[in-house]
């Protein structure tokens, strides 16, 4: 693969109501295809392209290179959105964020890769870790790579690649063109479906030094979202997939419960005391989850914004946020699932959608249980006992 522009020429629509506009459109398209994209078990490419005129794809594009950074909070809330009505599709967009890892290439492969605007959809298949040949000017590239959400819709493909001593021993990604790697279809899954995490096959591939970065590595570019902690970012944005996936499933429970009356034709399911209260934990739960996921989010947003420094404690908070929002976001949409009764088991039923994708962020290994652990071992001053963390 070349330096040379891999944008395929959709760009956003002006900010302001024409970008809204498109957002809200993008949301319309997504309620009528969502079985669509759960069925074929991918976001096709034209369907990214409705998101890149929303924005999605431009928002974590440096300003240098004229995309328009959006602050993570602003940036989740529209992933829990589109969450809300398609959680594997917002798992998809939620890699609008993922060009802030592009901040650690070399100025002039940016340059290049922006060179047809700031609209970029990456997917990564980042794991297992392949050992790739160092050759004069790059490296020489073999094996398959696991979940690369969102790759048939990506202009631009990453593969992991175990470091050397000239990374400190910390992991590569290398950038590659779609058409010179084969997407192994084997995605078949109970839940996010629709997120095509097949893997990446690559055979002898050549990738130039310049296409290849440290994820999380020193930024080359300084702007307020590149001194915003990237891995931390990451966790987040697949965690606020799981508060929108519970915010969809408990607005169904809600809209069922003002019913006049039941399916069976008695009383109206929101009249009975367990429905009523089960509604209302559950809301109190996901609200809470919420105030502190984006509290945390803008308070270490606003020491970015100042060029203050960001501590391990900030880092700390910011994972622990995340795992919770996972964690919560589950827990509610299972909550809302007992609600629903008997009639929820069946494969139609709206609410299937939002369990089988909500179980997965939790899974995620950034999300899983033993980082509530790390993130307590920060805060009280100890080792997190886990590589990269926060």
């Amino acid at each position: 693969m070349t330096t040379e522009s891999v944008t395929q020429k959709v760009s956003a629509e002006p900010a302001g109501p024409a970008r809204d506009a498109a957002f809200d459109h993008a949301l319309e398209v997504l309620r009528a295809r969502r079985d669509e994209f759960n069925e074929q078990r991918f976001v096709p490419r034209d369907y990214v392209e409705l998101l890149k005129r929303a924005g999605i794809y431009r928002a974590s594009t440096p300003a240098a290179f004229g995309g328009e950074p959006v602050p993570p909070a602003d940036f989740m809330r529209l992933i829990e959105r589109i969450s809300a009505v398609d959680p594997a599709t917002g798992w998809v967009s939620s890699f609008g964020s993922a060009l802030v890892y592009f901040a650690a290439l070399p100025v002039e492969t940016q340059e290049k890769i922006y060179a047809e605007g700031p609209d970029v959809a990456y997917a990564g298949g980042l794991f297992p870790m392949q050992k790739a040949e160092k050759v004069d000017g790059g490296f020489v590239c073999s094996g398959v790579w696991q979940f690369a959400s969102g790759c048939r819709g990506a202009d631009i493909l990453g593969i992991g690649l175990v470091g050397g001593p000239d990374t400190g021993g910390k992991p590569l990604t290398a950038l590659v063109h779609p058409d010179d790697v084969e997407i192994v279809d084997n995605w078949s899954v109970a839940g996010m479906k629709a997120t095509g995490s097949h893997s990446i096959r690559a055979e002898r591939l050549f990738v130039p030094d310049e296409m290849t970065f440290v994820r999380g590595g020193a930024p080359q570019v300084d702007e307020p979202l590149t001194r915003y902690p990237s891995l931390a970012y990451a966790a987040q944005v697949l965690a606020v997939v799981a508060l929108g996936a519970a915010r969809g499933a408990l607005d169904h429970v809600i809209e069922v419960g003002a019913a006049k009356s039941s399916i069976t034709g008695g009383e109206a399911k929101g009249n009975r005391p367990a429905y009523k209260s089960g509604v209302a934990k559950a809301e109190a739960e996901l609200r809470s989850a919420r105030a502190f996921f984006y509290e945390t989010s803008e308070q270490v947003w606003r020491k970015a914004v100042a060029d203050e420094p960001i501590s391990d404690t900030d880092r700390a908070m910011l994972r622990l946020c995340a795992t919770h929002a996972a964690h919560v976001g589950r827990a509610v949409v299972l909550q809302a699932f007992d609600l629903a009764g008997t009639g929820a088991i069946y494969e139609t039923h709206p609410l299937q959608r939002y369990v089988q994708d909500a179980l997965v962020p939790a899974q995620h290994a950034m999300l899983q249980t033993h980082t509530y652990e790390a993130a307590g071992a920060l805060i009280l001053g100890l080792d997190a006992g886990i590589p990269s963390f926060p």
